[in-house]
């Protein structure tokens, strides 16, 4: 369908709406009736009439080539054409009026041009709905199941190259358990950064069950230090869950020292509960670090969850006081409280982390419900005087692991257990947000004693 419409477009304007186009100047390749043929201009006879009157609206006489004109199509035929009002060419704006030339008309009537391109409206479908709202089947549970388990058993790789593998290795073609061997597996231990007691307490045990004539053979004394090492680990597991008051927020303080990932760890944790259904609130208690308040806010916006901060410099003790009361008057569930880091050895720091559990506790009776050490796996048996020292000042009620994925010192995780008889909350595997782990002994011990000969875990 051929046809004309009016338009202004604006200096600013990128683009305007598309109902109506000004054409300054007609432009001579558009085809005239043979009667209103201007001179010398090539005719072409068509059979679309234009019509054009002599005189508009204030008496001055029209002209195809200098006046505005509106043309109204009806129909897809061109049936009728109306004039429209025009204005001069002394009283246009010149500057808002874009020119636009009408394209060249073939022979045929029944060729269409458009003159804009109109972008199509996006569907307004709604999207499908995606899997995961769907209950999941038993086949697809067991197959989420092993992914984790895989992802643990790659991220826990340094350790395994440290102790599986070296295990593997030691064990290889031999047939006996002699004193040499017990000699090479005491190093493998240690540095696996089990600990010299750990080692020695795991060793004593095996030497009394090769006396005993317990154990024949290297493989069933690989499998005798999985399960010794499984059950330190499970004696402090069975107050590993964290238990939520029966009324009021749920309010967890973290700490320890510089560095360790405390920040990331409480977005991860607080996106954990936020899956869970519970209404969650961020503090930040670091008002020293640069850059601490806003790490934080970042976390908080990503999951939609809200922050309560001062300037920076601001005593944290009052951040937290306050932070208490607006959780009460909203009935958050879980407060999740971010400290400064501070270096175990520092009295003054240490007793500052004392004033703030007091504040906490005078303002929300049994608050802090959680106290949550923060340590770093790659520091190795370092973290051990950490948490003595910290479990000394406020009482750790459980640890979070961190960097499990970056150290071959996976081991620690035993001589925690062992030494601190402090249940582990979290491991984290990873920077993702799903690579915070909840801790499950068994499934840690499987993972790091898992060879690759080994069958899939179930």
């Amino acid at each position: 369908m051929l046809g004309w419409f009016k338009k202004k477009f604006k200096k600013q304007d990128a683009v305007a709406p598309p109902q109506e186009i000004i054409i300054d100047e007609l432009s001579t390749d558009i085809p005239l009736s043979t009667d209103e043929q201007p001179e010398n201009k090539a005719t072409v006879t068509v059979d679309i009439p234009l019509i054009i009157p002599e005189k508009l609206a204030g008496g001055k006489t029209t002209s195809p080539l200098t006046d505005t004109i509106e043309q109204v199509v009806d129909d897809a035929d061109a049936k009728s054409i109306e004039p429209l009002e025009s204005s001069s060419p002394e009283t246009q704006d010149t500057e808002d009026v874009c020119t636009i030339a009408a394209p060249e008309v073939e022979e045929s009537k029944d060729v269409a041009v458009p003159l804009l391109s109109v972008p199509k409206p996006e569907p307004t479908a709604e999207k499908p709905v995606k899997n995961e709202t769907k209950p999941e089947t038993q086949s697809q549970s067991v197959k989420k199941k092993k992914s984790l388990f895989s992802r643990l058993t790659e991220k826990l790789g340094k350790t395994r190259e440290t102790l599986t593998y070296q295990l593997d290795v030691l064990f290889l073609g031999k047939k006996e358990i002699d004193a040499e061997m017990l000699d090479d597996l005491e190093e493998i231990l240690i540095t696996a950064d089990l600990g010299v007691g750990t080692t020695q307490e795991l060793l004593e045990n095996a030497r009394l069950r090769v006396k005993r004539k317990e154990l024949y053979d290297p493989k069933s004394l690989k499998e005798t230090l999985k399960v010794q090492i499984k059950k330190l680990i499970s004696e402090n597991e069975q107050d590993a869950s964290l238990v939520m008051p029966d009324k009021g927020p749920f309010v967890i303080m973290v700490i320890g020292v510089n560095g360790v990932g405390k920040t990331t760890t409480i977005g991860k944790i607080a996106r954990k509960f936020q899956k869970a259904g519970n209404s969650v609130m961020l503090v930040a208690g670091d008002t020293f670090r640069a850059a601490a308040v806003s790490q934080l806010k970042i976390w908080g916006e990503r999951s939609n969850i809200p922050v309560i901060a001062h300037k920076d410099g601001a005593d944290p003790s009052s951040v937290i006081y306050d932070a208490l009361g607006i959780a009460e008057a909203q009935n958050i569930d879980v407060v999740l409280v971010d400290t400064a880091g501070r270096m175990h050895t520092k009295d003054n720091l240490m007793e500052e982390l004392k004033k703030i559990k007091r504040v906490m506790t005078k303002k929300m009776k049994g608050a802090p419900h959680e106290i949550m050490l923060v340590i770093d796996a790659t520091t190795g048996q370092n973290g051990i005087s950490q948490a003595r020292l910290f479990d000394d000042a406020v009482g750790v009620t459980g640890i979070t692991l961190t960097k499990l994925d970056g150290t071959s010192k996976g081991g620690i995780v035993a001589n925690i257990c062992k030494e601190l008889k402090i249940p582990i909350r979290f491991i984290g595997i990873g920077e993702k947000m799903d690579d915070l782990r909840d801790f499950d002994a068994d499934e840690f011990v499987d993972a790091l004693f898992h060879s690759n000969n080994d069958q899939p875990h179930q």
